[in-house]
């Protein structure tokens, strides 16, 4: 069999295995809404490409969260594999509200790059997660699916960390989260809530989630209002509704853990002041402030991931504590 005739069995080939989530003694101290309980899970994994630095794989596997809509119970991820001996170090990662997964996947492949592997997990309603036929959306008018799907986000993440941690080239005491924007705030509730999860970079997140989605300039956002206020509730309800779900409910257990922010001075989504709040409650963690919004971050992009890349691959133990305004 020629070369190209091999690499085409293997990508036709779909791996089958199981991983078993042991809960360890610092479970009982996470919050019940993201406690997992033991289990073990099956997952498949289908090789999709390779390159000289790394390996891509589609993964799937059941959410540990149930909704009401099957196809959004199964999460789907790409596997970012560095084509290197020995263990190294790992990250989740996560897209923004408006689905850009070719960013997420440009992330993680310069993880790869650098000797990081890299899971890039499609959060609830997204891509092949989205029910067909129905307009089901990570953030809509309902806005207490909204919320709960948030709730399913970070457990398909503390999940997603333990398929990478029973992986054989991977250190698990060396595997954390990152996000832009949506993906930055799960990533933040995450790596709050996880005891396993020790290290986080927040790209564009901030916390206080109440103000956050009910300033946001979307049009989601805006029918979201409009619905919510019809139905005689206020924003004081808002507040108590995503109180459970906030990065701040959880910050002040960032505070031992090492942790990167990026954030931007004009930002008109996640404002400065909903990044700064964060940072403060987070034990104020290194933090990097662009002269920029949440849409003009684009032209940042670049320096934003090299930074993210650097503080996974460091193996120092501890970022640049400095603070950069």
């Amino acid at each position: 069999m020629n070369a190209s005739l091999a690499l085409a069995a293997l990508l036709a080939t779909v791996q089958h295995g199981e991983v078993a989530f042991h809960p360890g003694p610092e479970e009982p101290k996470v919050p019940a809404l993201f406690r997992l309980d033991a289990a073990t899970f099956p997952y498949q994994a289908r090789l999709l490409r390779r390159t000289p630095g790394y390996s891509v794989s589609a993964v799937t596997f059941p959410s540990p969260v149930v909704s009401p809509d099957p196809a959004n119970n199964v999460v789907h991820a790409e596997y970012f594999r560095p084509r290197r001996s020995g263990t190294c170090p790992a990250a989740v990662v996560l897209h923004i509200l408006g689905a850009d997964f070719a960013l997420s996947r440009f992330l993680a492949a310069r993880l790869a790059d650098s000797g990081v592997a890299a899971l890039f997990v499609k959060l609830p309603y997204y891509g092949e997660r989205r029910p067909p036929g129905v307009d089901s959306r990570f953030l809509s008018a309902d806005l207490e699916r909204s919320v709960l799907a948030v709730r399913q986000g970070v457990c398909d993440v503390r999940r997603a960390s333990q398929w990478l941690r029973d992986r054989e080239e991977i250190d698990p005491n060396r595997v954390g989260v990152t996000g832009i924007s949506l993906g930055g705030i799960i990533s933040a509730v995450a790596a709050g809530v996880d005891p396993e999860l020790d290290r986080a970079a927040l790209v564009l997140a901030g916390g206080g989630l109440a103000d956050i989605l009910w300033d946001l300039p979307e049009p989601e956002a805006r029918d979201s209002r409009r619905a919510w206020l019809d139905s005689g509730r206020s924003r004081d309800d808002l507040e108590a509704l995503t109180r459970p779900f906030d990065p701040l409910t959880y910050a002040d257990r960032l505070r031992d853990k090492r942790v990167l922010m990026i954030a931007g001075r004009a930002d008109e989504v996640i404002p400065p002041s909903a990044a700064s709040r964060l940072w403060e409650a987070a034990g104020r963690p290194s933090i990097r402030w662009y002269d920029c919004g949440h849409y003009s971050a684009a032209g940042y992009l670049l320096p934003a991931i090299r930074e993210v890349v650097a503080f996974f691959a460091d193996q120092t133990g501890s970022p640049d504590s400095r603070t950069s305004r």
